[in-house]
């Protein structure tokens, strides 16, 4: 463990998400390759991820591949899964034993058998676990989670299951890669970008934001704490009228 203190359990956010931005820009500022940068921002995923369950967070998800990394050099895609690979034959059995849950995020489309039975082991390994959960959005873009939960509940009427004119928000959201989670409560971007990037768009809907400057391979547990101090303190209205503004 890192040995990070606790932060005041008030007002804390229970599921945080994190869209790691900045390893080639980290790698290219030091004159070397992207893939040096990819493999230093496992590292600090490694250090959220201990960091973030020993803060207090019950639930982090980490955007690792989107459906639009697909336009990168075949070679960096490459790379890329091959350090997911090494991140779970190195990680997993520990993970599993610190009663971390693993959901992967995002379409199987595209991926190769291989890859998916890894995921699939991922998963079915962790199923069973309660202490943490640690979603890994993979493959994943918001705009095809979306079009593919409005497929499985149209394939529903279909098949007389469920009424087209009952579909509410929650209904919806039980076809989301996400269901049975909460809603993001903080979303966190690192290296100096503010956008969303088709990050979660249904579930992050309230969330509060916080951008950071830091690349993410130098992103440390203590960046995570300030973004958490950040957020507690934010008024999260929700449509309503603000604290100050009842009181």
């Amino acid at each position: 463990m890192s040995g990070a203190p606790k932060i005041d359990g008030r007002n804390f956010p229970a599921h945080i998400a994190i869209i790691m931005d900045g390893n080639g820009r980290w790698a290219s500022a030091r004159h070397r390759p992207r893939l040096f940068g990819h493999q230093e921002g496992v590292k600090a995923v490694r250090r959220v991820v201990e960091g973030a369950a020993e803060i207090g967070v019950e639930c982090l998800t980490l955007y690792s591949f989107s459906t639009e990394n697909w336009n990168r050099p075949k070679a960096e895609i490459s790379a890329l899964f091959d350090l997911l690979r090494k991140y779970v034959d190195e990680d997993l059995q520990s993970l599993d034993k610190r009663g971390v849950k693993i959901r992967i995020l995002g379409s199987r489309d595209g991926l190769t058998p291989s890859m998916c039975a890894l995921l699939d082991r991922v998963e079915n390994q962790t199923k069973d676990n309660r202490d943490f959960y640690l979603n890994i959005a993979f493959n994943y873009g918001g705009r095809d989670e979306i079009i593919r939960a409005a497929r499985a509940y149209a394939a529903d009427v279909k098949l007389g299951n469920v009424e087209a004119n009952a579909l509410d928000e929650v209904g919806f959201a039980s076809y989301l890669d996400t269901d049975g989670l909460p809603s993001p409560d903080l979303v966190i971007r690192t290296s100096g970008e503010h956008r969303i990037s088709n990050f979660l768009l249904w579930q992050a809907a309230y969330a509060e934001f916080v951008f950071t400057d830091t690349l993410w391979p130098d992103f440390t547990v203590s960046d995570l704490q300030k973004a958490v101090q950040a957020y507690q303190c934010r008024d999260r209205r929700f449509g309503n009228l603000g604290a100050a503004e009842v009181a």
